[in-house]
Formats: structure tokens, C-alpha cells, sequence
């Protein structure tokens, strides 16, 4: 199984990827050495917001490019998030 997901920071900027290991990439993008990615690392921490399975990684490559293809927190709240805003500011 291939998953598509969204991460949220502190501060409400998303990050949007694609895996075949959901725990693992999530803990990997909140390392703070060199392993984590550098976006990631000087962002965290991040907590996941949604994700959604696929069967191939070309599918899950597929939307994860048309997620990033609308460049839009709007739309991530609006279309993918059903309204809520997702904060982890409460």
C-alpha cells in the first residue's frame, strides 16, 4: 500500500509527500539530524492531517502531484480537509 499525506506545523504551513511507510516517513520528517529532510527539519515539528492510500506508487504519485498542483492551503482545508481547519496551535 502507497499513501499520499499532509503534514501540518506549528505554525499551519503544510507539506504534502507520498510513501509506502506512513510511521516511518512521519517520524523521519520530525528527526532533527541530517537523516529528516531540510525543509522538514527547519519546520517541525509536524503532525499528519490526512492522508489517502493507493494501491501503486504511480498512483500515489499521481495525486500527490495534483495536490501540489494547486498550491493552495485553501483548497487543502476546503476540498481535502472537508472545512476544518487544522491548527495545532489550540
Amino acid at each position: 500500500m502507497f499513501w499520499v499525506y499532509i503534514l501540518e506545523n506549528l505554525e499551519g504551513r503544510f507539506y504534502i509527500g507520498q510513501t509506502d511507510d506512513l510511521a516511518t516517513r512521519l517520524a523521519n520528517h520530525n528527526r532533527t539530524d541530517q537523516i529528516g529532510g531540510k525543509f522538514t527539519r527547519k519546520n517541525g515539528p509536524w503532525a499528519l492531517v490526512w492522508s489517502e492510500a493507493h494501491l501503486t506508487r504511480g498512483l500515489a504519485v499521481t495525486r500527490e502531484r495534483q495536490i501540489k498542483a494547486m498550491k493552495s492551503s485553501r483548497w487543502i482545508r476546503e476540498q481535502l480537509l472537508n472545512g476544518r481547519v487544522p491548527t495545532r496551535r489550540d
